[in-house]
């Protein structure tokens, strides 16, 4: 829904292809826009895998292609789309960090920080999924706090009321976090909470509690890859500088807050954080929809964002038309460029 209403708004047909693990929404969506007037044609859904994908891509009467995934279909996807002469938007996955400096309200953090990694079981291109603490005594407290609150978190069908932290996507994308939990343990970080113990037993659904890691290195696999999931590591750095360097040095760069009550350290990590979407004690950095949706680097592929200006200008072309009527003033060959005069 990012895409498609920008989309018709500007004058365009569209087709979604929902993932195929999740397919009803699109009918329902596409259902309803018909209830609500939408002329036949204008919105299409289209079902299907790589083979329907691979269709779209190539197609001659497609002018423009918007996917959101993972930072390997969205680097294939650009690349196969923009080889058939289409515009192309193709947001890919994230590392999002979290700096919280000593002077953080940490209660505020703390707060945050729980919401920020575990909702919708951390299965969110926005979730954060590290926090970088400065100093060890940041670090400590800050555990203690969220240790607390994890402990609080209902684990549960997330249609029920009450329910904070539902299932992963499916069984085979559980057993992948759970491998990330098992070599994080291996190359020598420290779970301080293991959501393998705390998840609602076997056969009742694909759920794993909140997992917390700390002393987080960045040569770990579970800081340098997307985990998609209920899990949070805690990088200790010395000073803001560390941090910052280790921001940007990631090969991601979607989305990042600062918790800070110091104006000039909040400024400065605004101005020379290279990532595309920043916060200032805010823990999802999402702009407003009048804003437009797009990370750097590993994270977006093409020039344009998502919905917001940058979506107007996707979904539209520039035409310049320049115009003369006759009125038998000028006659006679020109050779110079022509103007307007």
């Amino acid at each position: 829904m990012w895409m498609f209403p920008i989309a018709i708004a500007c004058g365009n047909t569209f087709v979604l292809k929902p993932s195929e693990r999740d397919p009803s929404a699109s009918i329902l969506l596409a259902e309803m826009l018909k209830e609500a007037g939408l002329p036949d044609g204008v919105f299409n859904v289209v079902q299907g895998d790589k083979v329907a994908v691979d269709a779209i891509l190539a197609h001659p009467t497609i002018q423009a292609v918007s996917f959101v995934g993972s930072t390997p279909i969205a680097e294939y996807v650009y690349r196969e789309g923009t080889n058939h002469g289409k515009r192309v938007q193709a947001l890919g996955g994230a590392k999002n960090h979290m700096l919280i400096m000593p002077d953080a309200d940490l209660d505020q953090a703390a707060d945050a920080l729980v919401g920020a990694a575990y909702g919708s079981a951390g299965e969110r291109c926005m979730a954060i999924s590290v926090a970088v603490t400065v100093g060890n005594a940041t670090a400590d407290n800050l555990l203690s706090k969220l240790e607390q609150r994890i402990e609080k978190l209902q684990i549960s069908d997330g249609m029920k009321e009450g329910a904070e932290l539902g299932p992963l996507v499916t069984k085979p994308h559980l057993e992948k976090v759970k491998s990330y939990i098992q070599h994080g343990k291996q190359e020598g970080a420290q779970l301080v909470i293991d959501g393998r113990e705390t998840a609602i037993p076997k056969g009742e659904g694909f759920f794993l509690g909140a997992c917390l890691f700390d002393h987080v290195k960045p040569d770990m696999k579970i800081y340098r890859e997307e985990i998609f999931g209920p899990v949070l590591g805690v990088v200790r750095v010395n000073n803001f500088e560390t941090a910052l360097e280790m921001i940007n040095d990631h090969e991601y760069g979607n989305g990042t807050s600062i918790f800070t009550r110091d104006g000039d350290t909040a400024r400065d990590f605004v101005h020379r954080v290279q990532v595309g979407m920043v916060g200032v004690n805010v823990p999802i950095p999402v702009p407003m929809a009048f804003h437009s949706f797009g990370g750097w680097k590993r994270s977006l592929f093409g020039d344009h964002s998502i919905y917001g200006p940058e979506g107007v200008r996707f979904y539209t072309r520039l035409k310049t038309v320049t115009s003369r009527w006759p009125t038998g003033i000028r006659t006679g060959v020109d050779t110079s460029m022509p103007t307007l005069g």
